[in-house]
């Protein structure tokens, strides 16, 4: 059994056995009940200790190609309701899909992609000692069931922070949600049906285009420039199709980096009024701003705007606390069907979020953040600038940057990329049709690492030794 395992990649060696193993049974089109190399023979054929084998084994009976009988080895297992020894569906587009960032089996390369700040940039003390408070306080905030709109205190939190951003709302105009995606989500279920055709960005958020792929809803897709949407082609499109609806982010948009401005915002909320559209506003990345900034819902006087954040991207992607806020009888439909697909949201995490809020430790925290994201959004144009990458824009905040290597397709980005221990995020998985990119999203939380210097240094000199076109 020749697995061709490389010592020099850096691909763990477990993973490696893995895939080359998973491959091997393809490939040879083993029948179910084979039975393979034991555990002792495997690591004197290939070189590699007992405990990668052991994993690897593992690895695959959870995966469902092989199944464990105790005592006597491992086998190739039946997999049923699928084509014998097909390769393994992927997550997103191909073996570096989008899905493949949060992967536990990527723990050792650096995601320079990702959508989240690094562990150790947030506030884990402090969300710890909340954590103890609340789990001290009353009984029903451990076990009980959230509200419906989601906890009173939570909501009068969101309610003095987004007066802070000039949008004035009342109580019942707040939803509590698990987080952004679970927001859109409601949005789409409760607003569309299938055939409906909506407006989105390109590029922009790719779990959106998946959650309107999976409702059956047609996109059509807006170019984003440096100042948001393009204004002609949107026109066009609503002309053309009449769409209700349009997916927007006004700040820091993802992946570009880019914010709207002041001409733009007014613009579309005058298209809005002439052809009687609803603007979904994703402000996920409010708090990495600080003073003033072009929202549509500070400017909103006809109530056209939708809006959502989450403190998820701030606080812990494991709190799933986000917020909707739109006409109180918009918010009572979305609560009912909150409460139909989930039963309410996490009661517990509202509460932690609430008293992160209220103890003004939230603030500081997001302060600390704007300022580390500052100095690293310097440092990774910097280093882009003098290796040669091409910039989209130069986000004045937030943590992403759309970028380029002219000439280098993704492949050859990946290539180098692995060699130096670095994970990319594709541009493709920010394209409504999943379309071939050369650009990629870069997360400046991570450009300061030796992998990423690397990898934007190696990407400049292989263009170097390029012989010169003839």
């Amino acid at each position: 059994m020749k697995l061709n395992l490389d010592r020099q990649l850096a691909t763990p060696l477990v993973q490696q056995l893995t895939e080359r193993l998973r491959d091997w049974i393809a490939t040879q089109r083993l029948r179910p009940g084979t039975r393979l190399p034991s555990i002792r023979d495997l690591v004197r054929e290939q070189g590699v200790s007992q405990s990668c084998v052991i994993e690897a084994y593992d690895r695959l009976v959870s995966l469902g190609w092989l199944e464990a009988r105790h005592g006597v080895g491992f086998f190739v297992a039946e997999r049923k309701g699928q084509a014998p020894f097909a390769e393994e569906p992927a997550w997103g587009e191909g073996a570096e899909g989008r899905w493949r960032l949060f992967s536990d089996n990527q723990e050792d390369l650096l995601r320079l992609g990702c959508g989240w700040l690094p562990g150790n940039w947030r506030q884990s003390e402090e969300i710890a000692l909340a954590i103890r408070q609340i789990s001290r306080g009353a009984e029903q905030d451990l076990f009980g069931y959230g509200p419906p709109l989601g906890l009173t205190v939570l909501r009068q939190q969101v309610r003095k922070r987004l007066a802070l951003l000039g949008i004035q709302v009342q109580p019942e105009q707040i939803l509590a949600t698990q987080g952004a995606s679970h927001a859109l989500d409601l949005l789409v279920r409760t607003l569309l049906k299938p055939g409906d055709k909506v407006l989105v960005e390109s590029p922009g958020y790719y779990n959106l285009y998946n959650l309107l792929r999976l409702h059956g809803v047609q996109m059509l897709e807006v170019p984003r420039t440096v100042d948001g949407p393009d204004l002609d082609i949107l026109r066009a499109l609503l002309d053309e199709h009449r769409p209700r609806y349009l997916f927007v982010n006004s700040l820091y948009q993802n992946p570009t980096g880019t914010s709207l401005s002041p001409r733009s915002a007014q613009r579309l909320l005058e298209l809005a009024g002439e052809f009687d559209l609803r603007i979904i506003e994703d402000d996920i990345y409010a708090d990495f701003q600080e003073g003033p900034a072009t929202r549509l819902s500070t400017l909103d006087s006809q109530q056209r705007v939708i809006y959502l954040a989450s403190f998820s991207k701030t606080l812990s992607s494991s709190l799933r606390v986000g917020y909707l806020v739109a006409d109180a009888a918009l918010i009572a439909r979305l609560a009912e069907v909150k409460m139909v697909t989930g039963i309410g949201a996490s009661r517990f995490a509202e509460q932690v979020v609430a008293q992160l809020l209220g103890s003004g430790v939230y603030r500081k925290s997001v302060q600390r953040l704007r300022l580390r994201l500052a100095e690293h959004m310097a440092s990774a144009l910097r280093l882009l600038e003098a290796n040669g990458w091409e910039v989209f824009a130069e986000p004045y905040g937030g943590m992403f940057v759309w970028t380029r290597y002219p000439g280098a397709d993704f492949s050859c980005l990946q290539q180098i990329a692995q060699a130096e221990g670095v994970l990319l995020s594709p541009g493709s998985a920010f394209d409504p049709q999943g379309r071939d990119s050369d650009w990629l999203r870069i997360n400046v939380a991570y450009a300061r690492d030796v992998r990423a210097q690397a990898f934007f240094q190696a990407v400049g000199q292989m263009a170097l030794r390029r012989p010169p076109a003839s």
